[in-house]
């Protein structure tokens, strides 16, 4: 007698998916990655095992010098290998790297619009990582490929190179109730 109350029972996809998520990795900042430990493991073999006659203060100095550049060169290239984006019907959130540090949350009520970039270059922005620029905006870059912009109310803009760009485009828009646009931009 209550079998009319419930509902039909589901058949097929959901039409409309409540997360879209996208990644991108950059497989040649490994090769940074290990140029970094490199550095690392010559600063600990320098203070390890050195037996410097020219006094502590030059040893010392390329020890430090060494590590730093080693943890430097290891730990912002490790930070950006790879990006992590999820969108859900209140948000936008990146996390960079194996460890989703730096993150950043974008909530969709402060976006305004969302496009495709077919091509997005480190160059564009003056290198890999999270960047900044006053004619451009913030980005997340950790390869060069398609991308997706988001312009936000306060207009700004935040672009993030990410695989299947297009249809996070088209979530975002969905979510927004925007119109489909046709054309892409060059950003």
């Amino acid at each position: 007698m209550r079998d009319h109350l419930r509902p039909p029972p589901h058949t097929g996809p959901d039409p409309r998916p409540d997360v879209w998520t996208g990644r991108a990795t950059n497989r040649a900042q490994w090769v940074f990655a290990v140029a970094g430990a490199a550095c690392l493991a010559l600063g600990v073999q320098l203070a390890v095992s050195s037996n410097w006659t020219s006094g502590i203060v030059p040893l010392l100095m390329s020890v430090v010098g060494c590590v730093a550049a080693g943890l430097l060169m290891l730990f912002g290239t490790l930070a950006f290998v790879n990006v992590a984006v999820r969108i859900d019907d209140d948000a936008l959130e990146v996390r960079c790297g194996h460890m989703g540090l730096p993150r950043r949350r974008i909530l969709l009520t402060h976006v305004v619009g969302a496009e495709f970039v077919p091509r997005v270059t480190p160059r564009q922005w003056g290198g890999w990582g999270y960047r900044w620029r006053p004619e451009q905006g913030t980005a997340v870059v950790v390869r060069r490929g398609e991308g997706l912009v988001l312009r936000l109310g306060d207009g700004r803009t935040f672009t993030i190179t990410v695989d299947d760009a297009e249809s996070g485009v088209r979530f975002i828009r969905e979510r927004l109730h925007l119109p489909a646009s046709g054309a892409a931009t060059g950003a």
